[in-house]
């Protein structure tokens, strides 16, 4: 890490999830204000926002930038910092905070912001899909669509995330597949394939128990049956599925076909439908501020 005061550019999304965003301009000034460091604020407007991002950190040269908001926030810094080395810090503030749930970043803003000061750098891998950057979680089928269906509702929250997912599931469709990795070609009927970089969803549910954010490899998830018992793992138990339900493959690359078009997904953006889905590991490419892990000998070596 380096030496000395460190500029940070804090990037606000004002309209994510539920939270007030006036608080936490005031609340950051407050925590610097003894310290030596440089911190500026840049908010997002929805329009152009990678492009002028990407200006703005040509003409500041920060050394840490923080997504402050939502997993769809979270995934649009990332894709912006990608191999610039960068360092990336994480303020959850949004309706879904999957990715920051999955690093162990707390809610409360004084701690997240303990870890962008003073947290450890770990080389996170990303998952290039269909030219898309993946941070956290892709998949077609049967998400994808409850986004889609999401997106298009009037209600939002926990109540209109539930009749969604009711819709759904009641038009739950299976999907024939011709997954080619490592070598073999295999015939799958399921409802669903989950491109996993991580283990979890925004909600919490474990849909990748393997997930491992800096091995080099992501999970194909092939849900093929979906009973009460592999639920009860998702959320309350994490542990591997049964492979008769849930398939997990281990891949570099992974190229899925479909003789109908389904509906695909990119880190809860929802891309439309597709009948072709290719993917591969782009290892260490993003520099991410995590709390320090006690049983991590390996921390010190990835700073």
């Amino acid at each position: 890490m380096q030496e000395g005061p460190h500029k940070y550019l804090f990037v606000i999304n004002p309209i994510s999830g539920g939270r007030e965003k006036g608080e936490f301009e005031p609340t950051i000034r407050a925590y610097f204000e003894n310290l030596p460091h440089t911190i500026e604020f840049y908010n997002l407007t929805g329009k152009n926002d990678a492009q002028q991002l990407t200006a703005k950190l040509v003409k500041m040269q920060p050394h840490k930038v923080i997504a402050v908001g939502g997993d769809g926030t979270v995934s649009m810094v990332a894709k912006t910092l990608l191999s610039t080395g960068i360092q990336m810090g994480i303020i959850p503030a949004g309706s879904a905070n999957g990715m920051a749930r999955e690093l162990n970043i707390p809610i409360a803003l004084n701690d997240a912001l303990k870890i962008v000061e003073t947290g450890v750098i770990k080389k996170a891998d990303v998952i290039s899909i269909n030219n898309q950057v993946c941070l956290h979680l892709s998949d077609i089928g049967l998400n994808a669509r409850l986004i889609k269906y999401f997106e298009e509702g009037n209600t939002r929250g926990k109540l209109g995330y539930a009749k969604v997912a009711i819709k759904t599931l009641l038009r739950k469709t299976y999907m024939q597949l011709i997954i080619e990795t490592q070598g073999k070609q295999l015939k799958r009927n399921a409802f669903m394939v989950v491109l996993a970089n991580a283990s979890k969803y925004g909600t919490g549910a474990v849909i990748n128990p393997e997930g491992d954010l800096y091995d080099g490899l992501f999970e194909v998830v092939i849900i093929r049956k979906l009973p009460l018992s592999e639920l009860f793992k998702m959320w309350f138990r994490p542990r591997p599925f049964n492979p008769e339900n849930i398939e997990v493959i281990h891949a570099e690359s992974v190229h899925i076909k479909t003789p109908k078009r389904v509906h695909f997904q990119v880190d809860g953006e929802y891309l439309g439908k597709v009948k072709s889905v290719s993917a591969e590991i782009l290892p260490g490419q993003l520099h991410i501020l995590l709390p320090p892990d006690p049983n991590d000998a390996d921390d010190k070596d990835n700073k």
